[in-house]
């Protein structure tokens, strides 16, 4: 066997001659070994990610494994290794503490007193002039833009900003609805 020819042209040559005998251990073993990487995570494509890094460090290893009889253990604990350094490298982003941060819960409004809102609301609205009142339901109950509300009225976008700001502060002043804020 002659020597490869020096140079950067074939570095890491070596490496190279054992390749067919690699990539046909992945072939015949991928699919059995993409199974135990799905069993160490949750997400398949996160199993992908970690055969191939388990994969890539037993390429580099190839040459240093003595007993090819037992590379499914070998890439097994190539997986679980890598596994472990990536759970304990992951970014922590709960803490516990003694005291929940969140409140226990908003208390649920009685339906009774939605309906008195929601009645006393549409009243304050019916108060209101007629092209007030036409924008109002157009914007907050029809949910349509300002753009959209000044088609369907055949007026300027900014008449529609204006008259819905003034409906809107006379509703923060109707008398019914002060006892709700």
């Amino acid at each position: 066997m002659t020597p490869p020819p020096s140079g950067p042209v074939c570095a890491g040559a070596s490496q190279y001659a054992s390749y067919p005998t690699f990539s046909s251990y992945v072939r015949a073993r991928g699919p059995v070994l993409l199974r135990t990487a799905r069993s160490l995570t949750a997400n398949p494509c996160d199993a992908e990610d970690l055969l191939q890094t388990a994969l890539a460090k037993t390429f580099v290893a190839w040459e240093r494994i003595e007993d090819h009889r037992a590379l499914d253990g070998y890439v097994r604990r190539a997986l679980l290794n890598t596994r472990t350094s990536q759970w304990r490298k992951r970014k922590v982003d709960e803490f516990a503490c003694e005291e929940l941060p969140e409140p226990v819960g908003l208390p649920v409004p009685d339906l009774a007193e939605r309906q008195v809102l929601h009645d006393a609301m549409w009243r304050a609205v019916m108060r209101l002039p007629e092209r007030q009142r036409q924008m109002v339901v157009l914007r907050y109950y029809e949910d349509l833009s300002e753009a959209q509300t000044a088609e369907v009225l055949g007026v300027s976008v900014g008449t529609v900003k204006s008259a819905v700001s003034r409906a809107l502060g006379k509703l923060r002043e109707d008398p019914e609805l002060t006892p709700v804020r």
